[in-house]
Parts: structure tokens; sequence; C-alpha cells
């Protein structure tokens, strides 16, 4: 197990917490879906208990990030963010991550529980099959500009606005290549089961990830497992964000 006392200080450009709150008594790290910024999560503050310190997760390549090439393999972007946030672990800390954002949350969970003995209070896992689930999602990083455009807009998660800038959707092809490539090329590995509550998301009308694929998280603890179905389709944390933050807020209290 490595000496957690070698990292002294965040850096800063990993996280995007627009209300930062040194009062709380937990912090929730944010993972983004493929293509996501840390934007995701900005209202995220304001409907939730005021002792939880929301901590949306800027990824590389994107946003005040964009000079930074992203990464495309799991395993380099979980040490870079382990190396990253291990300064902000010192207090009681949940992961809740979507889609892309979910394997993310799942992969730094065991390598920070493996490599410094730290582990979330709790994980919280939205819109993705648990590890093992084949991705239903076709591999779509290596397609021409044209075709990977095409796929992209059915996948309904880019704003149609982006679509329609020439410009902004060249600058923004690369990262999303980039993360969809994390995703395909991602394995889970065998490792020892977590022993931290686990709750699962899902859209209802998803029709790339099921309620059986979201129900297949329960395999990997030995704790508690949840799953709550909303209205929506993939991107379903938007249609229904009220729900989700009134179901994480009670979950959360537990441990405030």
């Amino acid at each position: 197990m490595r000496d957690k006392s070698i990292y002294t200080e965040v850096e800063p450009l990993w996280l995007a917490i627009s209300q930062p709150n040194s009062q709380a008594c937990l912090r929730l790290f944010c993972f983004p879906y493929a293509g996501g910024t840390a934007l995701i999560y900005r209202k995220w503050p304001d409907n939730l208990p005021s002792a939880i310190e929301v901590c949306p997760v800027q990824l590389p390549g994107r946003s005040n990030r964009l000079r930074e090439a992203p990464f495309s393999r799991m395993q380099p972007l979980v040490e870079a963010l382990a190396k990253a946030l291990l300064p902000r672990l010192q207090k009681p800390f949940a992961f809740f991550g979507h889609s892309m954002g979910a394997a993310i949350s799942f992969e730094l969970a065991r390598y920070l529980q493996m490599e410094y003995g730290l582990k979330p209070v709790h994980l919280f896992v939205s819109g993705r099959p648990a590890p093992h689930v084949p991705n239903k999602i076709p591999d779509l990083y290596n397609l021409p500009d044209p075709e990977f455009l095409e796929n992209l807009r059915n996948l309904n998660g880019t704003p149609r606005e982006v679509f329609d800038n020439p410009e902004l959707i060249q600058l923004m092809m690369p990262l999303i290549r980039a993360d969809f490539e994390i995703n395909h090329t991602y394995v889970c590995l065998p490792e020892p089961l977590f022993d931290i509550p686990i709750t699962a998301f899902g859209g209802i009308q998803d029709h790339d990830v099921s309620r059986e694929d979201l129900e297949s998280w329960r395999e990997y603890t030995t704790a508690s497992f949840q799953l709550q179905m909303m209205q929506g389709d993939h991107f379903f944390i938007n249609k229904s964000q009220a729900l989700l933050l009134r179901l994480l807020g009670r979950e959360l209290r537990q441990y405030i």
C-alpha cells in the first residue's frame, strides 16, 4: 500500500467546485459521461444537503482543459485521478458516475482501495451495465468522421447546437473519440468484492442499458445494493434530475 502522505496539494484543474464548502462533512465526487464536462453537475449543490460538498471532476481535453490531450485508456486515467484527488479524500467521500463516468468511478474506487486503503462510503453508478456485461453500443471511435457524427447524433447526448457549429464539432471530436475508446477498450479484471453499498440508477426508456444490466452491479459488493429506475432515456439524469437528487440526498444523509 502506498504512502498517501506524498500527495499534499490537489491539482486544481481536476475539480470544478462551484460552491466550495470547507465545513462539509462529506464530499461527493461526480464523474461525467463520454464527451461530458463538469458542467453537468453545476446545479447539484443547490439541491443536496449543505453538509455535502459536490466535487465535479473535470477530465483533460474539455472545457478549461481543452488544450490537454484526453486519456483514451482507463488505467492511466484512473492512476492520474487517484494522484490528483488524493488530498481531498481525507474526509468521508462518495462517488457518482454516469455512463462512462460509472466505469471510471468504479475503477477508481477499486484502485484507491488496493493502493491506498481508501474507499468511498457509497458508490452510485448510473446509466451503465455492470462491468462484466457486454457493451451494446457499437464500436464507434474508429469510424470515419461522417459515420461517427451520424452515430453520435443518434445517441442523443450531444446538444443539437453543437452539430450546427462545424468548428465546435471538429474541436470536440478528438475528445469524444478518446472517451469512446475508453469505453470500448475497457476490460474489468477480477478483484475482491467491495464491502460498500452500491446504488444503480437507470432510465426506463434507455434501450442500451436494461434493468437486468443494472441489476448485475449487485454482484460487485457484499454490502447492500439498490436499483432505482427513472423516466427518461440514457440521459435521464437531465429529465429526472430532481428525483435523482432527492434519492441521492436521502442515501447520503446517513453519512453526515
